[in-house]
């Protein structure tokens, strides 16, 4: 039998949403309280880890408990701890479909329990009483679904603030923006150790949209449609991709334009572009150390970023997504849905809600259309005719998306913007560096969009 910390300490590093894996862990500690004293019991755990290099993170973890172990919930298990001279078993509690209804029914209530406060949108019904589904494969944070009608999204990673998330969720809400799912409401949690703190964004719950499909599985499927087709090109296929991107390019204009009405706004001046550039080249700097085969690019990569340190482009700086790519949009029968404003959750909350040029989101959505053409070229790199396809691809839906935000807007966000092709190159180097940690096989396709980007292609 372990203490909670214990567990916590064997068991969190192995959860896909913990953003640390590898790092030493120096000490942690929890505190805990009781959401719902139901059967099974379910409580939520404020984990707060510190590192040998420093660091400190601190992660929500809600818990169900049993008097006895649940084989149906074995991938859930935490641990076990002493109890009365007995044990009691612990379970991941959004894995544990009993204990998924507390969320909504305290929702519905506006309750307060302990620290945690919950917050109903008040303007559509939350489908009190349902258990919740988990969806599978999410990395930093948790999402249950409730039947076909509502989606909570439960942020892993605590820090005091309003997330982006549910703030710009609120706001566009005032829009009727189209291209976005209702928020119904949102969780806040305050932290006892720091009572000045503004209480952090634990989660929130939108209305689900059913019978959607994903961005990136369309597009590759319109991908894997082109290799297919020996001597056809893509806008000959029959899964072509490019009418769908230039829908999108026109949702993101749409979105950008009201998040700019009902969002702080304010003109870049010569500072900020100088800032912005000086962030890249520390980017770059870092990311060749662990990326060696990005020397080669540094010369025309930090020629990109000079221009931008010079830039008089007249941008107006607003609210962006920050994380913009086909894995955070959906279709619907009756057009897009942009996901996930919560910027890269890598970076603090200050970052993620600095204002921005909305050239971020569309060099964002390039790059993915890169990614999306080029995936399958990872299996046979050498192969001149399927690399020539994937380039035809993506300049095919690169252009329509742009095209489609232009028709929106007015404005053409592909017109040779210095701005852009930095912001793209700056998002090529991250990508080198996810890859080189973590399918180094993929490391060509940034580098190779890189050698486009800086004119060595």
């Amino acid at each position: 039998m372990s203490t909670l910390g214990e567990l916590f300490r064997d068991w969190m590093p192995h959860q896909r949403w913990f953003g640390s894996k590898g790092r030493e862990w120096a000490a942690v500690t929890e505190d805990g309280f009781l959401l719902d004293r139901g059967n099974p019991v379910l409580s939520v755990h404020r984990v707060r880890v510190e590192y040998t290099d420093g660091g400190r993170e601190t992660y929500l973890v809600p818990l169900s408990w049993r008097d006895h172990p649940a084989e149906e919930l074995t991938s859930a298990f935490v641990g076990a701890v002493p109890n009365d001279g007995r044990e009691t078993y612990a379970y991941d509690a959004m894995r544990d479909r009993e204990s998924t209804a507390p969320w909504l029914i305290h929702l519905v209530n506006a309750s307060t329990i302990g620290p945690m406060h919950f917050h109903p949108a008040g303007v559509a019904y939350i489908p009190e009483g349902l258990p919740g589904d988990i969806v599978s494969g999410e990395q930093s944070n948790t999402s249950l679904i409730y039947g076909n009608e509502a989606i909570l999204k439960l942020f892993r990673r605590l820090e005091p603030g309003l997330n982006p998330d549910v703030e710009v969720h609120a706001a566009l809400r005032r829009t009727a923006n189209e291209h976005i799912a209702p928020l119904l409401g949102h969780i806040e949690i305050d932290d006892p150790a720091d009572p000045d703190a503004p209480p952090a964004t634990v989660a929130m719950l939108q209305t689900f949209v059913p019978n959607a499909s994903d961005g990136w599985r369309l597009a590759t499927a319109s991908v894997r449609d082109l290799y297919a087709e020996g001597d056809l090109h893509a806008d000959e296929v029959g899964g072509d991709f490019a009418a769908d991107s230039e829908r999108l390019g026109a949702a993101t204009a749409s979105v950008h334009a009201d998040m700019a009405k009902v969002l702080p706004t304010e003109p870049a001046d010569a500072g900020w572009y100088a800032t912005v550039a000086g962030q890249m080249n520390e980017r770059l700097d870092a990311a060749i150390e662990i990326v060696p085969q990005l020397a080669e690019h540094a010369e025309g990569i930090r020629a990109l970023y000079a221009s931008v340190a010079a830039s008089t482009e007249p941008v107006v700086r607003q609210r962006v997504h920050g994380d913009l790519h086909l894995g955070q949009v959906l279709r619907t029968a009756t057009g897009w849905i942009v996901l996930d404003f919560e910027g890269e959750p890598a970076r603090p909350l200050a970052a993620r809600r600095e204002l921005d040029s909305p050239l971020r989101d569309v060099a964002g959505m390039l790059r993915s259309f890169d990614y999306a053409a080029r995936h399958m070229l990872v299996e046979q790199p050498e192969d001149a005719q399927r690399a020539y396809r994937a380039q035809e691809w993506a300049e095919r839906n690169r252009d329509a998306f742009c095209t489609g935000y232009s028709t929106a807007s007015g404005l053409d966000p592909c017109g040779g913007s210095p701005l852009l092709r930095a912001f793209e190159a700056d998002k090529a180097v991250y990508e080198c560096v996810y890859e080189a940690r973590n399918r180094p096989h993929w490391l060509m396709i940034p580098l190779t969009s890189l050698s486009r980007l800086t004119g060595r292609d």
